[in-house]
């Protein structure tokens, strides 16, 4: 069963937003995030501040969504799934600032009852996550099921993905891999942040991922590369992501990234994996970062 590719009537209710804006955006939501980390001693700000720029376009340009009449289900939306969960501080900081939940909520991440747990979890009920990410390897079989879902209902709208490149270790990412295509499942967008670090070290150290882009196609992906630090082209890849969905296959997107990028030392080393600045290193984030849209 394939589905048409996404017709731009379908597109036009994206939001249109300006490179200069996302960047704007991209800016603020960068201080969110070492805020965020700081302020409960705990949390992922590395890969947080890499996959920014990635999840700013997604929100503010690319998706098409309703953050003020959220619901589970998402009939009618475009639907994205965090399946490297422990860069929650972006996913929280995107979701309020495109209006999800009160942006003041973000003082509670990681707090005693907090909806904005370390991990996004479903049972806290908030709004704009759709599943619990804290186990790595299962949101591209999540994304699958919603894709096939949405091929059911006759519903065009597109899913996307994100994962980590350590969290291609993961056996389960390699079954929904093979289903994917298997099931022509050509309405769904999955992109993998390819930062070359994770946890314990380089990822070549850890466990060699080999070359993706061959391994990709070799499950009979549709695959392309682009840069996820540079809004214009994080915009490019999308579009032609886009324009290759529904036509028989899923498409991936491998992206290259900087762990840590907009903060100059937090990147080039995987330390800044899951550990939070101190009160001097964030003053010094917060130097390098200016205040564009105003801190929560």
């Amino acid at each position: 069963m394939t589905t048409p590719a996404p017709s731009d009537t379908h597109r036009s209710t994206a939001k249109s937003t300006s490179v200069e804006e996302l960047k704007s955006i991209a800016g603020q939501v960068r201080r969110d995030i070492v805020r965020m980390v700081h302020g409960c001693q705990s949390g992922h700000p590395g890969g947080s501040l890499g996959c920014t720029d990635f999840l700013v376009a997604l929100y503010f340009h690319v998706m098409r969504h309703d953050p003020e009449n959220f619901s589970m289900d998402g009939i009618g939306e475009d639907l994205f799934f965090l399946s490297n969960g422990h860069i929650s501080p972006v996913f929280y900081s995107v979701l309020a600032r495109s209006g999800y939940f009160p942006l003041e909520e973000l003082k509670t991440f990681r707090k005693i009852d907090s909806r904005l747990q370390g991990h996004p979890t479903t049972h806290e009920g908030l709004p704009g996550v759709r599943m619990a990410s804290g186990s790595l390897g299962q949101g591209l079989s999540v994304g699958i099921g919603a894709a096939l879902a949405k091929k059911l209902n006759g519903d065009p709208s597109l899913v996307f993905t994100l994962h980590g490149d350590g969290e291609l270790q993961e056996g389960q990412i390699w079954e929904a891999a093979l289903a994917g295509p298997g099931k022509k499942v050509d309405n769904l967008i999955a992109t993998v942040d390819w930062n070359g670090r994770q946890i314990d070290g380089d990822v070549d150290d850890v466990m060699p991922l080999g070359d993706l882009n061959a391994k990709w196609k070799a499950f009979g992906w549709d695959v392309l590369e682009m840069k996820g630090n540079d809004m214009a082209a994080v915009l490019a890849g999308f579009e032609e992501a886009i324009s290759r969905t529904g036509k028989g296959k899923p498409v991936m997107i491998l992206m290259r990234t900087e762990m840590g990028a907009g903060v100059d030392f937090m990147m080039g080393t995987h330390e800044w994996h899951g550990i939070a600045p101190n009160d001097a290193q964030l003053a010094d984030a917060l130097k390098q970062l200016p205040e564009t849209l105003g801190d929560y």
